[in-house]
């Protein structure tokens, strides 16, 4: 096959024109169908108990790591525990100009400090619907894409609404992977904070902050949930209502306007 300019196998053709009417398939099945199951999904997901808790203390996570005893100095022996000290570190063959000073990391008696095991149920629980959005959203937008027409003077009405909805999935993908920053983010935040409570047991300020961003995320994740349910009605309402335009954007008979 040929066209102005350009010759096309005719083979690719056919693998190209299987493939949109694939991507047709696909996407007029997500919006009929999978959009609004997974709104209801979404939807009884936010009536669960484990997104409706009344007492934020419920999901919070006890930090164990103990306060060491203070060490107490004896003035009167200062010098002599200094020298001893220095020549124990000479000893062993350290030294001061070796030895880095700093803040002390204590093992913990249980290997590792655990994540808070609440929220992170939770979240692998959400990651899943965010991650299915950004696809779902994708192959909606392909399909919208491949019905543009070639660009012509006049009659593009049809054409902008198809570029508007274009523009809408782009903008919910774009949402949708920001929350998954969102949990990373907590995860760095929140291994940080535990970092200092590992050398600084004796500051009770980190372990409220922990606490403090542990409710944080909680609320986050209960946000997320009840956005990826609104988006889910948002696109289905906004694609059923202008099928006929994303479908057929521009029509068949060439009617002057007056």
């Amino acid at each position: 096959m040929s066209s102005k300019g350009i010759k096309v196998d005719n083979d690719l053709k056919t693998k190209v024109d299987a493939f949109r009417e694939r991507i047709t398939g696909e996407a007029e099945n997500l919006v009929a169908d999978f959009f609004p199951k997974k709104l209801l999904e979404l939807d009884s997901f936010l009536k669960e108990p484990i997104l409706n808790v009344a007492d934020l203390k419920e999901i919070h996570s006890e930090i164990n790591v103990k306060v060491p005893d203070p060490i107490i100095l004896n003035n009167s022996h200062d010098g002599v525990d200094v020298q001893n000290s220095r020549k124990r570190k000479i000893e062993d063959g350290l030294d001061d100009d070796n030895c880095q000073d700093g803040p002390k990391v204590f093992a913990m008696p249980g290997g590792m400090i655990k994540s808070n095991g609440q929220l992170v149920d939770l979240i692998e629980r959400v990651k899943p619907e965010i991650r299915t959005l950004i696809e779902k959203c994708n192959t909606v937008k392909m399909w919208v894409q491949l019905l543009i027409p070639r660009i012509e003077d006049g009659n593009n009405f049809g054409v902008s609404i198809q570029e508007e909805t274009v523009a809408e999935l782009r903008t919910v993908e774009g949402e949708a992977a920001s929350y998954l920053d969102q949990i990373s983010r907590y995860y760095i935040t929140r291994a940080k904070l535990v970092s200092k409570i590992t050398k600084y047991p004796h500051v009770e300020d980190y372990q409220r902050t922990v606490t403090e961003i542990d409710e944080k995320e909680y609320i986050s994740l209960k946000i997320i949930v009840s956005e990826l349910r609104n988006q889910y009605v948002t696109l289905h309402d906004m694609i059923l209502k202008n099928i006929e335009k994303i479908k057929r954007p521009r029509s068949s008979n060439n009617e002057a306007l007056y």
